[in-house]
């Protein structure tokens, strides 16, 4: 006999979960069904997450990121205490190396208070404390910030669905969506799946998910590669903390930096550049259909013509270790080709609009018995526990 769901989620990556795990205590003794199109759980971004535990400090006063990263920072550390996850509250350091990159400094030390954050700005004798082989004129240092390893995070949701007799299906790509007068027909790869109200959280395909439910909306989302090193293990030293670059207001990405990691490595990356697959982790990954759409989407080529500088710097960087090094040696001036050996990239699933404009902020979308999230880049591991919440308190008795 078949099942009627009242929840479907789709996509089982860290916000698919927390969603799930959200509505297991909202909702409790609702059906509820994380369907995942691989073989295992958390796959994509989330897998290839960096581990940053974020303060909320980049984000614009008010919005979604900085309430749901600042929050979310807090609630994710109770949770890994709650569950015996090991975690670091290390802090971090924003560094300004040139004095050009003072006043950008200064404009993010007043937005992270705006924030509500706990930061302090210091001077080279301090930050030589903190980071003695860092070099800077002047840094903004934020204690709340750490890191984990997202994947035993998401293994402990899962955790908690199951134990609320919510179902996880892997290997469930999901091919259609159907509304019902009741309920919706929510066609996979092995079959059908009924359920009352479906919530779309398929990251890097979560464009393609709302279009099967005629989501009229003018974004797409585009890949981009973020390329990292990690120091060889006698060079871990250099770095005590997170140590991060002040960032281009304007770009949005946040420069090559350097994140020590749950266990023990240090990464030294990303660059920025667009993947030619939506999980194009390898510079020689194609799918011609991804690219395509790509290419022939308005808002990539007038995004392109407004960050051509920047993109052909991440371009560089990219073929050329020595071009990469360079970004590094300006936090750390003693650091070497030899220092770095190459490690997994990751890819961000970033929402574009068709007149070139980057979706900025976590982006929903609500339609009848479903929910669509749309754009949930960094900082949504961080925030995803709130992210959970959020989704479900949309949700009321009558959606279902």
């Amino acid at each position: 006999m078949k099942r009627t769901y009242d929840f479907a989620i789709i996509g089982g990556g860290i916000v698919g979960l927390a969603t799930a795990m959200a509505l297991t205590k909202r909702f409790p003794g609702k059906g509820i069904v994380v369907l995942e199109k691989e073989a295992s759980l958390a796959s994509h971004q989330t897998a290839h997450n960096s581990g940053v535990i974020h303060s909320g400090i980049y984000y614009k006063p008010g919005s979604f990121k900085a309430r749901f990263a600042r929050a979310g920072s807090e609630s994710m550390v109770r949770f890994c205490e709650e569950h015996a996850i090991e975690h670091e509250i290390c802090g971090k350091v924003i560094v300004a190396t040139k004095e050009d990159e003072l006043p950008l400094l200064e404009n993010l030390y007043k937005r992270g208070l705006d924030n509500g954050l706990r930061i302090d700005k210091i001077g080279p004798a301090e930050l030589s404390e903190i980071e003695p082989h860092v070099r800077g004129l002047q840094a903004i240092k934020v204690p709340a910030a750490g890191i984990v390893n997202y994947k035993q995070i998401c293994e402990a949701y899962g955790a908690v669905i199951n134990a609320a007799g919510g179902d996880i299906r892997v290997g469930e790509r999901v091919l259609s969506i159907r509304k019902r007068a009741s309920h919706v027909e929510v066609g996979t790869g092995t079959g059908t799946v009924e359920a009352k109200f479906v919530i779309n959280c398929a990251g890097l395909h979560s464009d393609r998910v709302a279009r099967m439910d005629k989501i009229a909306d003018d974004l797409k989302i585009v890949p981009f590669r973020g390329e990292y090193y990690e120091l060889r293990p006698d060079r871990r030293h250099l770095v005590k903390h997170l140590i991060y670059p002040v960032p281009n207001p304007n770009f949005p990405f946040l420069g090559v930096h350097y994140t020590r990691m749950i266990g023990g490595h240090v990464e030294a990356g990303p660059n920025a550049v667009l993947a030619f697959k939506r999980e194009g982790y390898r510079k020689r990954d194609i799918d011609l259909r991804d690219l395509a759409e790509v290419l022939a989407f308005p808002g990539f080529w007038k995004l392109s013509s407004k960050y051509w500088r920047e993109g052909l710097d991440e371009m560089i960087r990219s073929v050329s270790k020595a071009a990469f090094v360079r970004s590094l040696q300006a936090l750390i001036p003693e650091i070497t080709e030899a220092d770095l050996v190459p490690a997994p990239a990751g890819v961000r699933a970033q929402a574009l609009r068709s007149d070139g404009s980057l979706v900025d902020d976590f982006h929903l979308l609500k339609s009848e018995r479903a929910i669509h999230v749309c754009n949930a880049p960094s900082p949504a591991a961080t925030a995803s526990i709130e992210i959970g919440r959020h989704i479900a308190g949309t949700i009321s008795a009558t959606d279902l």
